[in-house]
């Protein structure tokens, strides 16, 4: 399987669903913070491995602890994974935190406070 190919981009954003859903409702660990989103999944070619893009909304030590529980569990999201989508192999995870949505709220908060002061100064 091609990585541009439909087929690929589609696979990779039913394994994101699903374990999306996994992580939300199977997933009982106490480490892993409740605002934790899958950002995206890039699966290889050959359904070996894949990479798993996860944004936690919290501090710093709240998204290390996210990091260790989601590491452990990931035998466990394989095993639902496995069940729950019929593929050749099933993929090992491999958890990568990623904080793009977090980049995203910081910068419209700066671009609204630019907004404002600069709404302030034409007032005036």
């Amino acid at each position: 399987m091609r990585k541009n190919s439909i087929k690929y981009s589609r696979m990779n954003g039913e394994v994101q669903r699903e374990i999306s859903r996994i992580i939300a409702r199977d997933i009982k660990d106490p480490r892993i913070h409740p605002m934790t989103s899958v950002v995206s999944v890039e699966v290889t070619p050959d359904l070996k491995y894949a990479k798993v893009f996860v944004s936690v909304l919290g501090s710093d030590e709240e998204k290390e602890q996210t990091r260790i529980g989601l590491k452990s569990a990931a035998s466990h999201v394989r095993s639902q994974l496995a069940k729950s989508l019929n593929l050749r192999n099933t993929p090992e995870l491999t958890f990568v935190m990623d904080d793009s949505i977090e980049y995203g709220i910081n910068m419209s908060k700066r671009i609204d406070e630019l907004n404002h002061s600069s709404g302030q100064e034409e007032e005036e």
